[in-house]
């Protein structure tokens, strides 16, 4: 079944829903939000934009291999937790860069794990999708 309503709609909804969250994940390291919640929203998106389109369009709007998402978020999430090792702190210990950035504000390994959360979070949930989508045109 195709709508003309949805498919208009899910061209308007995939943006704002991909820039609130980037909203989510940069508000997240200071108040309620996140990484995780960030990449929720915009797998929400994706897989909206799959249910309307198809799996191949939202793949080619995507443009990227979800899986190399993953790889991409475990990598930073990691690097982030090690920085503190290589001054000689504990594992995971934030450190913050000293001014605050316009609009983000404080700027640190913390915000940098979330990237690495949101990442992750994005590429499993595309991935789980589009497998649901394609096992169910089958």
């Amino acid at each position: 079944m195709h709508s003309l309503i949805l498919a208009t709609a899910t061209r308007l909804l995939l943006p704002l829903m991909l820039i609130f969250s980037i909203f989510l994940l940069i508000r997240g390291h200071n108040e309620p939000g996140g990484g995780f919640v960030g990449g929720l929203v915009a797998g929400a998106g994706f897989t909206l934009y799959a249910a309307v389109y198809g799996v191949a369009q939202a793949q080619n709007t995507l443009r990227i291999d979800p899986k190399r998402l993953i790889g991409a978020g475990l990598l930073v999430a990691a690097l982030s937790a090690l920085f503190s090792l290589f001054l000689g702190l504990p594992f995971m210990t934030g450190l913050w860069y000293k001014e605050a950035l316009p609009v983000i504000g404080k700027v640190g390994t913390p915000l940098l794990f979330d990237v690495g959360v949101y990442l992750v979070v994005v590429g499993i949930t595309v991935t789980i999708m589009f497998t649901l989508f394609e096992v169910e045109g089958e």
